[in-house]
């Protein structure tokens, strides 16, 4: 067969066994679409399936497609995580700076510290956990760091499904996750910060605020149907520029949506864009991740390993949520609810640990570890927090 007929297959694989198992369970109530589409990346990669049906693994993804697949699932995270960036509105945030502050700052900084301890303690462990290019405080702030996301996108749809996206507890934890998501990349180009590189990186930033400053001049100029194609040349430019630097592209893409505004795309527009690219391209972008998934270390010690940084990232967000909740005086389970929500870590986290492992800082034992802690936190959420919102009743419509 033609190399175009095997990608072909490679994409009825990624876009239909999925779809269907997730239709079949119905599992939207614990487990949407994106995280079904996750977890099929892991079972399709060489460590479940491909271990199992070596031949059909060899056949499907031989170097030659992965390489086209590859190329794919790079311009569709480019484009999510730009979309991410776009999406943030720090305005709220600020109007609630000390709330908002005091939160967010408990909800990443506490399982931030118990991910990092968490970390320390693989390193101990083994250092099969280190990747060949990560000295150990960028492997342990990178696992701190990833038990300490929260995914902004993932967090949206499941407040959509539990019907309080729009009210005034849905825009709190909007804004709680907005303020980590900033954090979040900023921890990660302190990671890759390469005094090697040094020069190119000021030479981004530098460059970066005067072209950020022109795009938004740009933007208010050109007509409504030339922002799109000028908001895409700006993530490619962006995306390359973050790489040359060291940081990496996702770097660039996420900076590159940070300067833009919603509005001038319309978010409508912009609910329909990030939807289409869940449907069509994100699903190359989990396989790929899933392609990446190793035992190195046997299935028994990335299970365990999975299972202590689940631990420190369940259990340092409700920490951190609950000592938010006493300096707040919040209404009793109102911060064990909260806790729940922002347990989502699917896509985000998981684009951060791609990065990680593409610098070689983790190794693949540490990024399927990794992968699986976010899977289960995920999946968590719903289950735990929609009791939580029934028992608190009208909790969802209080403002702060």
């Amino acid at each position: 067969m033609t190399v175009t007929e095997v990608y072909l297959i490679a994409l009825l694989i990624i876009l239909a066994v999925p779809w269907l198992v997730w239709r079949l369970l119905r599992s939207d109530a614990w487990a949407p679409l994106v995280v079904v589409q996750i977890v099929a990346g892991i079972l399709l990669g060489p460590g479940v399936i491909g271990a199992a049906f070596p031949d059909y693994y060899a056949f499907v993804f031989r170097p030659d497609v992965i390489t086209a697949l590859n190329g794919v699932a790079w311009w569709a995270v480019m484009l999510f995580v730009w979309i991410a960036g776009i999406e943030l509105d720090l305005s709220q945030a600020w109007r609630h700076r000390r709330e908002t502050g005091i939160t967010a700052g408990l909800a990443l900084g506490v399982p931030l510290v118990l991910g990092s301890l968490a970390g320390l303690l693989l390193m101990g462990w083994s250092d099969s956990w280190r990747g060949p290019e990560g000295a150990a405080w960028q492997v342990v702030l990178g696992i701190g760091m990833a038990c300490a996301v929260t995914a902004l996108p993932i967090l949206v749809l499941f407040m959509e499904k539990l019907e309080i996206l729009r009210t005034a507890l849905g825009q709190r934890i909007l804004r709680y996750a907005s303020l980590d998501d900033i954090a979040i990349w900023g921890v990660l180009a302190l990671i890759l910060l390469d005094w090697e590189r040094i020069g190119r990186q000021i030479a981004f930033l530098a460059g970066f605020i005067i072209a950020a400053w022109l795009i938004r001049k740009l933007m208010v100029l050109v007509q409504e149907a030339d922002r799109w194609p000028i908001g895409l040349i700006w993530l490619a430019l962006c995306g390359l520029a973050g790489d040359w630097s060291g940081l990496h592209y996702m770097v660039g893409a996420f900076l590159a949506g940070t300067v833009l505004d919603a509005r001038w795309f319309g978010h409508e527009a912009m609910d329909r864009f990030r939807q289409i690219i869940l449907l069509t391209i994100m699903p190359v972008f989990f396989l790929s991740t899933g392609l990446r998934t190793q035992w190195e270390g046997g299935g028994a010690a990335v299970f365990s390993a999975a299972a202590v940084l689940l631990a420190a990232s369940v259990g340092g967000k409700l920490l951190g949520l609950a000592a938010a909740g006493r300096i707040l005086r919040w209404q009793r389970g109102e911060a064990q609810l909260i806790g729940w929500l922002l347990q989502t870590k699917a896509l985000i986290m998981i684009i951060f640990a791609n990065v990680l492992l593409d610098k070689q800082i983790i190794s693949s034992s540490t990024f399927t570890a990794l992968l699986l802690m976010a899977v289960a936190s995920t999946m968590l959420t719903v289950p735990m927090a929609n009791p939580l919102l029934k028992r608190l009743g009208r909790i969802a419509e209080r403002d702060t």
